[in-house]
């Protein structure tokens, strides 16, 4: 796990699948951030209480436990409104009207390069 680096945006990722998550983080860091990594929508919960530096959510739509990625982004929406949310899904293709407010979409396989670009340009600001 990262350490809390004011000078590095921190993205937590939430994955349940340990290879994805972990080509995920390698992705984050590359774009030149700190990278948290949770296996489900609980995990991530609890890590976002308890870390007021994360800038932006990284999740993935399925996954198990008591709600599944786009629950998680809503909720994230509710607790932390200024929090960036990503959500991407290899099963799924999610509309922009279940979306929460601001957030992006992204279907898997994603291409890395604009990942970056895109994560890049959301904590820009």
């Amino acid at each position: 796990m990262a350490s809390m680096n004011p000078a590095r945006p921190a993205v937590l990722i939430v994955e349940d699948e340990v290879l994805l998550r972990m080509d995920a983080a390698d992705l984050v860091e590359e774009a030149g951030f700190a990278a948290i990594e949770a296996a489900d929508a609980d995990e991530a919960v609890a890590i976002l209480e308890a870390r007021p530096d994360i800038a932006l959510l990284f999740t993935d739509v399925n996954m198990p436990g008591s709600m599944d990625g786009l629950k998680l982004a809503h909720e994230v929406r509710r607790r932390w409104p200024s929090m960036r949310i990503v959500i991407v899904s290899g099963h799924l293709q999610v509309g922009s009207h279940e979306l929460p407010a601001d957030s992006r979409f992204f279907g898997k396989p994603f291409q890395a390069r604009r990942m970056i670009v895109e994560l890049r340009a959301m904590l820009a600001n």
